[in-house]
């Protein structure tokens, strides 16, 4: 097995399309074709179901992903270690990170990494952390900045950046905002709640939240960015559980402390793979998130909750 049969696997396996793969590779079609076929004889299995339309995986094929990514950024960090020992920070730094994350300024750490480092290739993506540990564990990312729960074992190693606690947020006419008390879940019971998609940070946390005191809620108004929960907010179509920060994007809400929740906290962390995996960039990326005034990045946990 050959890596440049794998790289041309999981090219055609993200493209879903054999000309998009060999365009963007900048091989010919015959040539990634013969190479996929070489791939499937030596497994003898087939890796693709072809259609007029596009290609999508089998069985087989989805098994093989997940590995022929893990084997790909490995040798991609050997290279860049090599590069590294030789006084050169190359190659790429693929991030993920959670819009709004608390306890990194995300932009203004990419560009001073990057003048520090202009010859690696910055990469980002945002999503959902439930999203981002999967790709950090699969190693399509080289590191992720990401919401974690207590119950989160099963994660990738993590830095810790900060904790905090949720806030209610609702419209200064909202009977709540009238009341002016800090709020348990039970006080929330019947509310219509604005919130995230569920692999999201911030409604992880508030789900948690109200799990550990026994209250179930119901998400009518479901978003996936910050402006729209809180234009919905601002227009008293319901009432959200954020992270404490939140409150300062739009100052005109009503913000209510949020009690008898336990130990929930919004806890932000930098998501690592394991040590051995971890890529140069990935390694200079943290040292200096350490010098520009988070804290200092604490020693990694491998899947546990730190102390």
């Amino acid at each position: 097995m050959e890596l440049r049969h794998l790289q041309h696997f999981v090219a055609v396996a993200e493209d879903q399309h054999f000309t998009r793969a060999a365009e963007r590779l900048m091989v010919s079609q015959s040539g990634l074709s013969a190479s996929i076929r070489a791939l499937e004889r030596e497994l003898r299995a087939p890796l693709f179901v072809r259609t007029t339309r596009r290609v999508t995986l089998t069985e087989a094929g989805r098994a093989l992903l997940v590995e022929a990514e893990r084997i790909l950024a490995q040798v991609r960090s050997a290279h860049e270690a090599v590069a590294a020992v030789q006084g050169v920070l190359r190659g790429t730094l693929a991030l993920g990170t959670e819009q709004c994350i608390a306890g990194v300024h995300v932009a203004g750490l990419l560009a001073a990494f990057r003048r520090r480092h202009p010859d690696v290739e910055i990469r980002l993506r945002q999503a959902g952390s439930g999203a981002l540990a999967e790709e950090v564990a699969a190693g399509r990312l080289d590191l992720a900045f990401a919401y974690r729960t207590q119950t989160d074992t099963d994660q990738p190693r993590s830095v810790p950046l900060t904790s905090e606690p949720m806030t209610v947020l609702c419209h200064p006419s909202h009977r709540l905002a009238t009341a002016g008390a800090a709020l348990t879940p039970d006080d929330l019971g019947g509310e219509v709640f604005v919130d995230f998609h569920p692999g999201f940070g911030p409604r992880r946390a508030t789900d948690a939240a109200f799990a550990a005191a026994g209250v179930r809620r119901t998400v009518a108004l479901e978003v996936n960015d910050v402006h729209s929960l809180l234009d919905l907010v601002d227009e008293n179509l319901g009432i959200a559980v954020v992270p404490r920060h939140f409150r300062h994007k739009r100052p005109a809400l009503t913000a209510l402390p949020l009690k008898g929740t336990g130990e929930a906290e919004y806890e932000t962390v930098a998501l690592l793979p394991p040590e051995t995996a971890t890529s140069p960039a990935a390694r200079a990326l943290v040292t200096l998130l350490g010098t520009l005034g988070t804290g200092g990045p604490a020693p990694p946990h491998d899947g546990a909750h730190p102390s």
